[in-house]
């Protein structure tokens, strides 16, 4: 076994090489597959995590007009409670009032 080392037996010598070779290459092709593997991985986690963003963000827009609605029905909610507030002066003025409606409708 030690003749190959002298360069005695080039057959000898190029058959180890080749043997090294297709060892080598086999433990080269495993860890590119390894790293495919993981790079694969890694984009479809990345992908996720995009469209999960997007759709984060477009949620997130919409906070602005829930704002504005909420402004637009505290103003109707204002308003409601002053037509209320006159529909019970009317409605007491009327249980009060023997004129009425005639005088409310004089009364413009």
């Amino acid at each position: 076994m030690m003749r190959f080392i002298d360069g005695s037996e080039p057959t000898l010598s190029w058959w180890i090489a080749i043997v090294v070779l297709l060892v080598v290459t086999g433990i080269v092709y495993v860890l590119l597959r390894q790293i495919i593997a993981a790079a694969a991985a890694i984009e479809r986690t990345v992908s996720e995590i995009w469209t999960k963003g997007q759709r984060v963000a477009n949620n997130t827009i919409h906070i602005v007009a829930l704002y504005r609605t909420d402004e637009l029905v505290q103003g109707i909610l204002g308003r409601a409670a002053h037509i209320a507030a006159s529909a019970a002066a009317i409605e007491q003025h009327a249980k009060t009032c023997p004129g009425c409606p005639a005088c409310i409708i004089s009364k413009r």
